[in-house]
């Protein structure tokens, strides 16, 4: 075949073409060629062509094999007789019939290997692991049942045991017969059995688009099945259309927010961006709910557990959702109800979560699992801000808050009915409309954005995360809602954190400074408070070294690093290279830290503030 960059719109739909795919032993290169092909075909316009007729070169090849299986074969006790969907298969040797499945043994009583009809009918290659799944049919109760089950749980005398569960009458007496008829059976038939190359995975793979692209089959985690089955239009497009622009014309930034970053998750993989969060904060009942519904509106069902999930999980499970969607949005209600073992490192999974990137686990056999990973937009509610719970900057730095304020929606009950009865249209146009645009255009929109974002003042990382949501917003709005209803510069710039704000160091400094101001009467001599911090001194706060210790302890801040940062910017007086010097307290020698206030305000000998006007005489005699 001549290479894909010489082929024109004519020689692409050519029989020739058609010819040297189908015409490929190896499976998996004609999967990947045919990816190739048809990525060509659409830069060229001619997708639907060469679809259609890759669709009736399949039929063409199915029919032949069937034909070719439904040749009168020269003995039925090597073919299977089941009555039933199924084509009669090869099995050699093996008597396969209504009433079971038999080894044939020459003088002696055959061997049951199944009692009931079961047969190989599909295999499944996953496109990220390269591992095999396979399809099994059975027959119980006059009743064609199907099953999808690693191949390794069929190639084991000891692992297919636990297809008994599933109602296969296998036990340890004939466990190893019937892997051998299984094996024999698919091994005899590789001709005819299918390979369906599939995804445990949901957004980009190999060029398509998993749900959408029917292709390629799911066939994830069981847990996560309801999430995948949520996923899909349902209800009018119209309905769910006008009431969306209806939304988008109320004049309220938060709905299109989060409408716009939920589009956007599918765009990060494609620019090369990292996950982050978006988390909408505020008062109960002002419509943080209904806002994140509205977001998941736009690629599956709404209702509460289908697609949207919680923190009432494990850390593991959130890991695990996250590598499903891969790169659909996350959406989590509700960050006031978390599982007792994530509220006791809620930091650490909110990290996590934005790192994109699971944990390395090894299995029994002492060898690593595929680490989970995923490039996603995670949106996240709740009445406080997400970053209230969190203190590591490198966190902070990938989540973008949003206030949510009173009465966002004029008909709460009506937006609900509309959203939960129609859903699923924006997202799919949404990925068709990515598609014929290609990555250099949306690239060149995001830079553009990302341009009159960057400020040295805020966060580069902050910064990019909202160039893509915008981007999104800008494809939405002149593609899908053609309503000009788009979100201002200065309203996406709102939810952009300072650099000072965001410092780990900074944050500790006034939080140190907030301590002390709280607790006063433990800085100052003249009080009751048998419990002493320190003093002050001029421009300073003077803290005992056990006491600041335990501030920042408490405060979740790494004193070493803050004692560094503070002598940097000449925040502390160092004795020597020791950031603690001596001072007498109540009469005792401690090391203390001395620590410059920030306030602006002059003070005297003691550190206390002086007031211009000040009156000596007291007002009352």
């Amino acid at each position: 075949m001549q290479p894909l960059g010489e082929l024109t719109s004519e020689t692409i739909l050519a029989e020739e073409i058609f010819e040297e795919i189908f015409g490929q032993e190896d499976e998996i290169y004609k999967a990947r060629l045919l990816l190739s092909l048809e990525e060509q075909a659409a830069k060229l316009g001619v997708k639907t062509k060469f679809n259609e007729l890759v669709r009736v070169y399949k039929r063409v090849s199915r029919e032949i094999r069937k034909q070719e299986r439904s040749k009168p074969p020269s003995s039925l006790d090597n073919w299977t007789n089941f009555v039933g969907p199924y084509d009669n298969m090869f099995c050699g040797s093996w008597i396969a019939r209504e009433d079971g499945i038999y080894a044939q043994n020459m003088g002696t009583v055959d061997q049951v290997a199944c009692y009931h009809p079961i047969l190989p009918v599909e295999r499944l290659k996953n496109l990220e692991t390269g591992e095999e799944q396979i399809k099994i049919a059975y027959k119980r109760n006059q009743r064609w049942e199907e099953i999808i089950v690693p191949k390794t749980m069929v190639t084991s005398a000891n692992k297919i045991v636990n297809l008994s569960g599933k109602g296969i009458s296998v036990t340890s007496e004939n466990a190893r017969l019937l892997v051998r008829y299984l094996s024999d059976v698919e091994n005899m038939n590789s001709q005819s059995i299918e390979v369906q190359y599939s995804s445990s995975k949901l957004g980009w793979i190999k060029g398509g688009f998993i749900p959408y692209d029917k292709e390629i089959v799911f066939d994830g985690d069981s847990r996560f099945r309801h999430v995948f089955e949520s996923i899909g239009e349902h209800g009018s497009r119209k309905q769910w259309y006008d009431h969306a622009k209806q939304i988008r014309a109320s004049g309220r930034v938060e709905p299109k927010f989060m409408l716009a970053a939920s589009l956007s998750s599918v765009l990060i993989h494609l620019l090369g961006g990292l996950s982050f969060i978006v988390d909408m904060w505020g008062f109960t009942e002002g419509g943080k709910t209904i806002s994140l519904m509205f977001a998941a509106s736009v690629w599956a069902d709404p209702e509460e557990h289908r697609y949207i999930g919680d923190f009432k999980t494990t850390d593991v499970n959130l890991e695990v959702r996250a590598d499903f969607l891969n790169h659909l949005p996350v959406m989590l209600d509700d960050t006031s109800k978390k599982n007792r073992k994530i509220e006791e490192n809620f930091e650490g999974v909110v990290y996590d979560l934005c790192s994109g990137k699971g944990k390395s686990r090894s299995n029994k056999e002492l060898g690593l699992n595929r680490e989970n990973h995923w490039r996603s937009v995670i949106l996240t509610n709740g009445e406080r801000p997400l970053t209230s719970y969190v203190n590591q900057g490198g966190a902070i730095n990938r989540i973008l808050e949003i206030e949510c304020g009173s009465k966002v929606y004029k008909d709460p009950q009506e937006t609900l009915s509309v959203l939960k009865n129609n859903y699923g249209f924006a997202g799919k146009d949404f990925v068709d409309i990515i598609k014929e645009m290609g990555t250099e255009e949306i690239k060149a929109i995001q830079q553009d954005f990302q341009k009159e974002l960057y400020n040295d003042e805020k966060m580069q990382k902050q910064s990019i995360a909202l160039s893509i949501i915008l981007t999104a917003d800008k494809i939405a709005t002149e593609q899908l809602f053609q309503d000009g209803q788009y979100i201002s510069i200065d309203d996406a710039k709102k939810v952009l954190i300072d650099r000072k704000e965001l410092s780990d160091n900074e944050r500790c400094y006034q939080y140190i400074l907030g301590e002390v101001e709280i607790n006063a009467a433990k800085f100052d001599p003249t009080s009751a408070s048998l419990e002493k911090w320190g003093n002050f001194e001029k421009e300073y706060v003077v803290i005992k070294g056990n006491a600041f210790d335990a501030l920042c302890k408490k405060g979740g801040f790494s004193q070493k690093a803050f004692l560094s940062w503070a002598n940097k910017m000449g925040l502390v007086q160092m004795d020597g290279k020791n950031p603690k010097k001596n001072k007498k307290i109540d009469g005792r020698s401690v090391r203390c830290v001395f620590l410059k206030l920030d306030d602006g305000l002059e003070r005297d000998a003691d550190g206390f503030i002086l007031v211009e006007g000040y009156q000596e005489e007291l007002p009352f005699a």
